[in-house]
Order: C-alpha cells, then structure tokens, then sequence
C-alpha cells in the first residue's frame, strides 16, 4: 500500500509518534505493571464513534459489546486487543475496535483476556478460547464469527484458530490481523533492516515481551506461543496489515508466506510509512483506508449486506 510521497503525508504519522514517545518517556525500571497499563488505557482511553457499549461476562472472561447501530444479532466479530501480552485492555482498544464495528456494521466484542507476567502463556490463549466458546453457546454459528486483533492480539487470533482446529472445534469464518507479532523469537531479518525506521519497537524490548508472556523456561517456539512455526494448514481466510516502518514487519511477511504455501486464502497489506498498529490512530489517514478495508473483509466473509456504507 502506498502512501502519499510529499512531507505533508508523514505529519500524523510523527504525530502519532510523539504520543507514544509521550507514554514512554514517562517510565522507568521502577513503574510497575499495573501504572504501564493505566498510563496506556488513559491514553487511548474514548470511543468517539457511535456504537453501544455494553459490559459482558464470557465465560468467566471480562468483556465489553460495541454494537453499531442496525447491527445483526447474528453476527460478531471477536476482538483481542495488543500490548504484548503485558498492558492493553478493553478500555485501551474501545475507539479502534469501535471504528471497526462502525465501519463494518458488525458487533464486537472485545475480551479482557488475562496478562503476563501474573497469568503466563498459555492464560491468555484459554482466555480467547472460552470466549470463542461463549459465542458458539450464544447460538451464533463460527461461520458467523470472524476474529480480529492488533499485535499480540493479532498472535491470539491465529493461536486461537490452530488450538480449535486440533481440537477438532469449528472454525470461525474469517482472520483479520493488524501488525501481528507470530515470532516471539524474533528472527525476522526486519528487526535489524527496520531498526532505524521503526521508533519505538526494538528487538532487545520484544524480547523481553515474550520472556515475560513464556515465562523463564518457556519455549518461545511453541507454535501455540508463535504462530509462525505452527502448520497453517486449514485455517480460515485471513487479511494482514503491516506498516513498513515495522521492526516485526516479517511477523506478517512470513507468515503469509507460510499460509499461502498450505493453500489458505491470505491476503498481505504492507502500509508504507506505517508504524506498528497504525489503526489506533485516527489521525492518520491510512488508518482509515486500512480500517475500511477490514470492513469489506468482515463483510464478505460475514456476508454482511453492503448497503450500509462505512463511517
């Protein structure tokens, strides 16, 4: 995907920056998990675009419905937030999973799904299970479900379909996938030919993200751990979007490669110029071509009417 070449087209994209850099800065060896996680829920914290917001219990999991108005009861879109299995939250994500429900015209729910390092891999991934589980006991058909996710979350998306697929559960009908992390290795050859470009991610952080997820003597090879060295075969139609700018950009460029050498019907979306989930971002234009671009995925594989036009 391209992006406009002048200087002007770059301006949110530093904007966005700063606003990370601005959460950053602020911490040090000692701010503890639980300040991260508030400092990074009030900075993306709102959800200007019009869906209701309705808190939920899913099997035990926290979770909150965004249901844009007009929205069929019989569809849904299972959300999972990123932040490296360490912050993020329901709350942090509220606006861009918003924007998706508007702009698809689907309900979605978003999980709290339990967080490293107080609940190891693999709490995270029982969490999304049991509220794939929920919806299935909801009466929702999987061929109606599609599931969505950003960063790690973007990890439990694919986890979540490989867990259900070998344990011979139905598959949801479709994937989409912002920035995934799949290799929590990190042996892309992206986390050095991007090093300079990608402002905040750096391989000596990711690391210790995924120490923090496995634990001391965890194996950060699972295939469960990280989708990339899991066997694809049988999964669901899957889009991938990824910034350029990436450090974990070969999370996405290999996977892809991977499923498409399996037969599954993947689609990649490289953004140039883009940073890590560039979506959460309103400000920058492609995130709204990005997030329109999710919408006719769900939709079409949702098989969403199009008469209702994106926001």
């Amino acid at each position: 995907m391209d992006s406009a070449g002048n200087d002007t087209a770059h301006v949110p994209v530093d904007r966005a920056i700063e606003r990370l850099r601005a959460i950053y800065r602020g911490w040090t060896r000692d701010t503890t998990v639980a300040q991260m996680r508030s400092d990074w829920d009030e900075a993306f914290a709102g959800c200007p675009v019009p869906v209701t917001c309705q808190p939920v219990s899913t099997g035990g999991v926290d979770g909150e419905w965004l249901v844009p108005s007009g929205a069929a009861r019989d569809k849904a879109m299972l959300y999972f937030h990123g932040g490296g299995f360490r912050i993020g939250s329901v709350a942090s994500h509220r606006d861009l999973a918003g924007r998706i429900a508007d702009a698809s015209g689907c309900r979605v729910l978003s999980i709290n799904y339990r967080l490293a390092p107080e609940h190891r891999f693999p709490a995270a991934l029982d969490d999304a299970l049991a509220a794939y589980q929920y919806l299935c006991d909801q009466g929702l058909r999987p061929a109606d479900i599609a599931l969505a996710g950003d960063s790690a979350g973007g990890n439990l998306v694919l986890a979540a379909m490989l867990a259900a697929r070998d344990r011979g559960l139905p598959l949801p009908a479709a994937g989409a996938l912002m920035s995934p992390w799949t290799d929590l290795a990190a042996t892309g050859a992206s986390y050095e030919s991007r090093a300079e470009a990608d402002p905040i991610h750096q391989r000596a952080m990711i690391l210790a993200l995924a120490r923090n997820y496995v634990g001391k003597d965890g194996d950060v090879s699972d295939p469960l751990a990280s989708p990339l060295y899991a066997d694809l075969t049988g999964l669901p139609p899957l889009l991938v979007q990824v910034g350029d700018r990436e450090t974990v950009r070969d999370d996405s460029t290999e996977l892809v490669a991977k499923a498409k050498a399996v037969g599954v019907d993947v689609e990649l979306q490289v953004w140039d110029g883009m940073i890590h989930v560039f979506q959460m971002f309103p400000e920058i234009p492609q995130a709204r071509e990005a997030i329109a671009s999710i919408a006719d995925f769900l939709r079409n594989h949702l098989h969403i009417g199009h008469e209702r036009a994106p926001q």
